[in-house]
């Protein structure tokens, strides 16, 4: 099945772009409506985009059990991932206020993305493209290895900067490139690879060890986020697995071949919290 192509601009002024999503504002502010993607936009047409197959470290996440306080992962390779980002879309000078964007050059940087579906928050699930596209405004695009490449989700993931996340909606010879360029980047230590503890161990004494020192995946991290909160910031893990189970968070094991829930590939041990699977061995059901 083809994804659509749609041209337009990024457009990053006084947003809040992170390693895997961004502002995009489609040439023809009708292009969403036209494919018929459910998309959230604004007034020029514009819509927040979530890269396809990546998970970029939090740099600002408000748990969704508890209102208010917002936390982050480690801030450094969290920036890297975003400015690298950024660099790939054509934006040469950023200055940030916090995490929100206060100056750019350009202003505007255009490209295009492939993309066939949104998100249940609106997000274009898309594959994003720096510079001109070699086809028509809003053509139907069968997107091979070779094409995928150029894109920055796989530069993000070569260059170890995000986690693989991958979901059903994604094409098989799509993730098995994606894996292979994850080996390759874990292999070399580079990124989130130097210091990752996803599958060896995220030993926790206190709820803030989330935001300043542990590099793990993402989608783990936000969960456990949402559990502290619940608990009103106890660091405790004694009931994280039954937490889990509740969320119902469906997924394929791809080398076990069968379907279960995230809870059954989270182990738990006293302080120590860890995946049993590595990450790329994952294949997640969207919400």
């Amino acid at each position: 099945m083809p994804l659509s192509l749609i041209k337009g601009q990024y457009r990053i002024l006084r947003t809040e772009p992170d390693g895997d999503s961004v502002r995009f504002v489609p040439d023809d502010r009708e292009a969403f409506t036209k494919i018929r993607l459910r998309a959230r936009v604004n007034k020029t047409g514009g819509a927040q985009l979530r890269l396809d197959a990546i998970d970029a470290l939090e740099t600002h996440y408000a748990p969704t059990t508890h209102g208010g306080h917002s936390h982050h992962q480690p801030l450094d390779l969290a920036h890297a991932a975003r400015d690298r980002l950024l660099g790939l879309l054509g934006f040469q000078e950023v200055r940030h206020d916090g995490e929100r964007v206060v100056q750019a050059s350009p202003e505007q940087a255009p490209g295009y993305i492939l993309t066939r579906f949104a998100d249940v928050h609106g997000r274009p699930v898309s594959f994003a493209f720096a510079g001109e596209a070699d086809h028509d405004d809003l053509a139907p695009v069968r997107v091979d290895a070779a094409l995928l490449r150029k894109s920055a989700n796989h530069r993000l993931v070569a260059d170890g900067l995000v986690y693989p996340t991958f979901y059903s909606k994604l094409f098989p010879d799509l993730r098995e490139e994606l894996t292979a360029a994850t080996e390759k980047a874990r292999a070399a230590g580079t990124g989130v690879w130097a210091r990752d503890v996803t599958t060896s161990g995220a030993t926790i004494t206190e709820v803030a060890d989330l935001d300043e020192r542990l590099v793990l995946l993402p989608k783990l991290y936000r969960r456990l986020a949402d559990y502290f909160a619940l608990g009103g910031g106890d660091p405790g893990l004694d009931g994280f697995g039954a937490f889990l189970a509740t969320r119902d968070d469906r997924l394929y094991v791809i080398s076990a071949a069968h379907a279960t829930g995230l809870d059954t590939v989270v182990e738990v041990d006293g302080r120590t919290v860890r995946l049993t699977r590595p990450p790329e061995d994952l294949i997640f059901v969207e919400a």
